[in-house]
């Protein structure tokens, strides 16, 4: 172990690391949207990357969740159930409340000045209306949220969880609130951490999840009507 005060080696990330990252972008922004094949070879041709590295970032994602494998066909982009949706809010509502509680206990003045950009970038993208960009800003809110309860697992959780989270909306921009609504929403958080107000937190945590997934479930469409004599 180095000594206190010395430098040392910085840790490089590996092919496969990158490749995953790319993969989770362009999976969360819908250029890989759900239901896609991922072929090997063009995507190898398209990162410029060897299809070793390559195949082992696709595994990570099956691990994650993000991709789903078919015996003999492939990878393939995961389609998100009503289910699936509802799994995602309870658990990012479980990681969220933690690193809230979490929050409340530590350092409320750190994770005050760090939402509070997060918030002013909310309120630029809604002043402009960018649906894309209230998306990004939006999810930076919350991956700022659960940053500051210092828990480096539950930031992996929740990285998993708001690529899935983005994948919904990506596709579902029409059950996505109006721009001042969703801003109110962040500035009452913030301002419930910055009182010290945990209850009122966490209320307003869960109300955010409920909410959210009322929205897309009634953003799904109906499912097509069994023809007469068609199996349930």
């Amino acid at each position: 172990m180095p000594a206190p005060g010395r430098l040392s080696p910085v840790p490089r990330r590996s092919t496969a690391e990158l490749i995953a990252d790319q993969l989770r972008s362009a999976i969360m922004y819908g250029s890989l949207a759900p239901g896609d094949q991922l072929g090997e070879a063009e995507l190898a041709g398209q990162l410029g990357v060897s299809r070793g590295p390559l195949r082992e970032a696709m595994q990570r994602l099956v691990q994650e969740g993000l991709l789903r494998s078919e015996r003999h066909r492939g990878l393939f982009v995961r389609e998100l159930t009503q289910a699936d949706v509802r799994d995602v809010y309870v658990a990012r509502l479980a990681v969220e409340r933690t690193a809230c509680e979490l929050i409340m206990r530590g350092n409320r003045g750190e994770a005050v000045a760090r939402l509070t950009p997060a918030v002013e970038r909310l309120a630029r993208a809604a002043a402009g209306g960018d649906r894309n960009a209230m998306s990004d800003a939006d999810q930076a809110f919350h991956q700022t949220l659960v940053s500051c309860a210092g828990n480096s697992r539950l930031e992996r959780m929740s990285q998993t969880l708001l690529v899935e989270t983005r994948m919904c909306l990506t596709v579902m921009q029409h059950v996505y609130p109006e721009p001042g609504e969703l801003l109110e929403e962040h500035h009452r958080i913030l301002d419930a951490i910055a009182d010290g107000a945990e209850d009122r937190l966490l209320a307003l945590i869960e109300s955010h999840m409920v909410d959210t997934v009322q929205r897309i479930h009634d953003g799904f469409p109906s499912p097509p009507e069994a023809a007469p004599g068609a199996g349930v």
